[in-house]
């Protein structure tokens, strides 16, 4: 069941251990209808179009400098977003989601009619807690520029109807960061099973 607005602010005024966190709220225009704004943060992981070549998930364990550039772009200030081109930025807004909840995370409309893609894949899970990483695409033909403090993406909260003990100490595996995380893609189980194989060795043509 989606958590309406009625709901969300009796789960933000909840004891402690209950509580939807979502804070700073810099307008109380954030939380309306079923969903909750939340603005882009100061940090950016950028993908370096010079990288030493393609990026190996089987290899991933390898320096991610060889691969991104971390930047801060202060706030009246603005960063631009080439077409075609991915950066990694961050939620402004703490987040902490309680056992029993979880959420999608959406891009705003009137960002997507500019070309802008937001959080194109992102779950939040049960117990979830830190600053959302917000993967930003720009799928149009013009350079976009993307401003810090400006609401970006919503949240919308569904109800569990059981609290999973997978998440229940740690929320998953990109719980605890204040900005932009690259990806942990290397931590999934199945590298091990694949490597038996022998993969990640393509005959280049």
């Amino acid at each position: 069941m989606v958590l309406n607005e009625a709901a969300l602010w009796d789960r933000m005024s909840r004891p402690l251990a209950e509580r939807l966190i979502v804070t700073p709220l810099l307008d109380p225009d954030q939380l309306r209808g079923g969903s909750v704004d939340v603005r882009l943060g100061q940090e950016f992981i950028l993908m370096k179009r010079s990288a030493k070549g393609p990026i190996d998930p089987l290899e991933m364990a390898q320096d991610p400098r060889d691969y991104q550039e971390r930047v801060r772009v202060p706030i009246g200030d603005k960063m631009i977003l080439h077409p075609n081109q991915l950066v990694l930025g961050a939620a402004f807004e703490f987040l902490q989601v309680p056992q029993d909840l979880m959420a999608y995370v959406i891009g705003r409309s009137s960002w997507g009619r500019l070309g802008l893609i937001v959080a194109t894949a992102i779950m939040v899970s049960p117990g979830y807690r830190g600053s959302l990483t917000l993967e930003l695409a720009n799928l149009g033909d013009t350079p976009v520029y993307l401003y810090p403090g400006t609401r970006v993406a919503q949240l919308v909260f569904h109800t569990l109807t059981d609290a999973s003990p997978l998440y229940r100490e740690q929320g998953g595996k990109y719980t605890g960061p204040m900005g932009p995380e690259f990806s942990k893609l290397a931590l999934d189980r199945d590298w091990a099973a694949i490597r038996s194989f022998g993969g990640g060795s393509p005959n280049e043509k």
